[in-house]
This record gives structure tokens, sequence and C-alpha cells, in this order.
């Protein structure tokens, strides 16, 4: 613990308004433990889909491999076979619910979180669509055609559905399917279900999900703001209006109206928010969950991973000088990373074969033997989860 600030424990027992103080180090090894990414008392251990989507609230999938294995890395033991299916018996669905991203979210939370987070992403698209040559009238014509084309249990791939559209008159090529198929699900007709082979599909929203979660905009907000800082706290509140998209005076509310599930807590003079529970199981474990992070503890996490994608300040994880060999010309893709203690120590990239995984790793620092031989241990999980061996590459010289 840090020797210049009071215990979690100890700020706890403070009057009258207690603030934990911790040090960054500590707030890292909570936030770790938050991801699910390690086990410190803190989260409870998820059993399947339905929990790590739950916990997360929302969790971003616009790359579908990424997405799964998010998942995987956090289901130890299951295979990308066995996520798959778990989503094909609705424990969670793909679509746009904020920032006009795909994201994996809690089925029958689908339809109120495009209605609380969604809207913004709606509202602003008018004039991508002024853009392409597509009037609000087309565009909503396009979408009945979907409607009707899906009712009754149907699930059509996007090369189905884009043409669908063609077939109502509206042209739909290129950018104006991939724009219309956003369109009907960000308006809650559709969503993204599993892929059949390696093709995309959509079904009618109400039908895939037919007994919806419908709290009203104020829960919904609380409820948005408690998922985000379980699970990714201690964190700001700047990067949960970020996360959401939502504007700052929402953000307020929702985590106004968690109310005393969440605590504010000073890391290093900085406020920030977590889990009213979490810091509680800090307390009762006389400050063991925040022991630090260890050489020892590695991560291979896919481009795409709320490690990263969930905050909008990630000085905690990534420094200033790797940040374009994340994400390369700021364009939004973020590669896979190699996570030591926290903290990005290098790249990898992935090509998958009839017969094995080949994995080339990048350092983005140095690695010694011992820190490169549990890379390579790190990485086996992937490859039981993709069902191959794994061949790690290394830089030569």
């Amino acid at each position: 613990m840090a020797s210049a600030a009071p215990s979690p424990q100890a700020a706890l027992s403070a009057a009258p308004s207690p603030q934990a103080a911790l040090s960054a180090a500590e707030a890292l090894a909570l936030r770790m433990a938050s991801l699910l990414l390690r086990d410190a008392g803190t989260a409870p251990a998820p059993t399947g889909v339905a929990d790590v989507v739950t916990w997360f609230g929302a969790m971003q999938s616009q790359d579908l491999g990424s997405g799964l294995w998010s998942l995987g890395v956090r289901l130890p033991g299951r295979t990308q076979a066995d996520i798959e299916a778990a989503l094909e018996r609705r424990e969670a669905l793909r679509t746009w619910p904020m920032r006009g991203t795909v994201h994996l979210v809690p089925a029958r939370d689908a339809r109120w979180m495009l209605e609380v987070t969604g809207q913004r992403a709606f509202d602003g698209a008018a004039a991508r669509r002024a853009y392409l040559g597509l009037s609000d009238e087309h565009a909503n014509a396009a979408v009945d055609a979907l409607a009707t084309a899906l009712a009754g249990g149907g699930r059509k791939t996007r090369a189905e559905c884009v043409a669908v559209f063609e077939s109502s008159g509206v042209p739909s090529s290129g950018s104006l399917g991939y724009h219309l198929l956003w369109y009907a699900s960000q308006q809650g007709v559709t969503c993204i279900a599993p892929n059949v082979g390696k093709e995309q599909t959509f079904v009618l929203l109400d039908e895939w999900v037919p007994d919806a979660h419908r709290p009203g905009r104020d829960q919904g907000l609380a409820l948005l703001a408690l998922r985000y800082f379980r699970s990714h706290g201690p964190t700001t509140r700047q990067d949960f209006a970020g996360w959401t998209g939502l504007t700052a005076a929402d953000a307020k509310r929702g985590i106004a109206g968690a109310g005393e599930q969440l605590v504010t807590v000073a890391v290093e003079g900085r406020e920030m928010i977590m889990a009213a529970a979490a810091l509680d199981a800090v307390s009762a474990a006389g400050g063991a969950a925040v022991a630090g992070l260890g050489d020892d503890e590695m991560w291979v996490l896919p481009g795409f991973d709320e490690y990263l994608l969930g905050f909008k300040d990630r000085s905690m994880m990534l420094d200033a000088d790797h940040k374009q060999a994340i994400i390369p010309g700021g364009n939004g893709v973020f590669r896979p990373t190699v996570v030591r203690a926290g903290r990005v120590v290098g790249t990898w990239r992935r090509a998958v074969g009839r017969t094995k995984v080949t994995v080339d790793v990048q350092p983005l620092v140095r690695l010694a033997r011992t820190d490169r031989a549990r890379v390579e241990s790190a990485l086996q999980p992937y490859g039981f989860f993709v069902g191959r061996p794994v061949e790690v590459r290394w830089p030569v010289g």
C-alpha cells in the first residue's frame, strides 16, 4: 500500500465522509479485477457468457473475432464454439447501442439501451444520410421492407438484407447498405444474430428477444453507471460519458441514480469512482486485493477489448509513446495487445491456418526470456479457444 495515503480500510472507517485513497498501482490492480482479468475477490467469478456481458453492461464487438475472444479470455476453458453456442441461445446479442459501434449487450437490455444511449448517434446520422443521398423516406421504406421479410422468425444474411433493400427500390450498394442495416438496428427493428458459417445474419429484435426489460430512462441511466463502474472502476465520470456517448449531464444523472452502490476514491489525488461492493471487499481482505500486479501476470487481449476501449484516458495502462503502435494513425482500429502487470508491453497478430495458429509478437519494451516464456504460456489458452496449437514467432535480432 502507498505509504503517503491511508489504506482503503482506514479510509472507510474515517468520518464524516470517508474517501479511500489509492496509489496508481493499487487502482490498476483493482481495475484489472473489475475487468474480470484477474481474481482479487472484488468481483464474482462469471460462469457463462450472460454473466460476463451483464457484468459489463456492454462489450465492444465491432470485430466479431475480437468480441468472441474478449469473452473467451474471461471464461477459461471455453472454446469459441462454446461462446457461439451461448450467443445462439441468446445469452447476449450484438447491436449498435452506443457511439454508433457494435457491442455485445444482455439480450433483454438491448431495446432500452438503444433508447437511452443510442439516440444521440441516431440523431446525428441525418447528416450521414444526406451525404449518401438517402432520404428519410427511402430509409424508412427500406427498413419496413426488411421488417416484413424477417417477420415470423426469419433470419437473413447481410447480403440477403441488402437484396431486400434493393427490391424495395432503395439503392443499397456499399456504404448505403451498411447504413441501412445500422439504421434498422438503431431503431430497434433488427439486431445482429450469430453468424451462419462466416455470414453475418439479422433478425427482428422483438422476435429474437420477446421478453425485453423496459426500465424507465432514469433507472436505465443508473443501471448503466453501476455496470460501467463495477466493470471498469476505479475510473472517472469523463470515462463513463465517453464510453456511453452520453452528455455530461446524463452521465452525472446516472451516477447519482446509482446512489450508494458507487463510491468515490482518490487515486493519487485524482477523483475516481468504483463499485462500493468492491471497496468493501478490499476492506474485508485487509488490502490484499490491491497488493499490486506482478510481472508474472500476463494477458494476450484482442484489439477491441474493454481493457482499452472502455476508457478515454488510457494512461494507467498504456505509455503515450506506445499509442501509435496500438492505434496506428489514430483511426480507431486497435491492435491486439500483450499486457504485463496491467500495462501494454507488446502487440500480437495471428494467422489461423487449418492445422495451427501462427502468432507474431512485437514487443514494445524489452522482454526478458522469462517474460517471453510467460507470453507464450498466455497464448496457449487462445490456441485451445480456437482449437489449434499455437506457434509463436518473435522478431529476429
